[in-house]
């Protein structure tokens, strides 16, 4: 991987997991955010969410693991657009955060792109 390609995926790759570390911190210390759970019926699983996002976060970052980290967020935000779609609710934010997850994959793994 040349070091370009190296320095653009740790670049999005770091943005990306802030982004979501930032959205685990508001899951959990927000109370705007938890009434808003509350009310798609999710109050008893916030702190599962966020747990589970944080590790996804997480094993995205780091290159040994980003593979996983990449399927985990995909399930993850694929989870927020249905909540989103299932209560009338703008989900474009979450596609776009999924969108930009698997452009940092391909960036980071272009061994992914090439056919055989």
């Amino acid at each position: 991987m040349n070091k370009l390609r190296k320095i653009i995926g740790w670049i999005l790759a770091s943005l990306l997991t802030a982004f979501l570390l930032y959205s685990v911190t508001g899951k959990l210390t927000n109370p705007g955010m938890q009434t808003l759970m509350a009310g798609w019926g999710l109050e008893d699983w916030v702190t599962i969410i966020a747990i589970g996002e944080a590790i996804a976060a997480l094993l995205f970052l780091f290159p040994k693991t980003n593979l996983f980290g990449t399927l985990l967020l995909s399930s993850h935000m694929g989870g927020a657009i249905v909540i989103h779609m299932s209560h009338g609710d703008s989900f474009t934010l979450q596609a776009a955060i999924l969108v930009l997850v698997w452009i940092c994959c391909f960036i980071r793994n272009p061994h992914l792109l090439k056919t055989s």
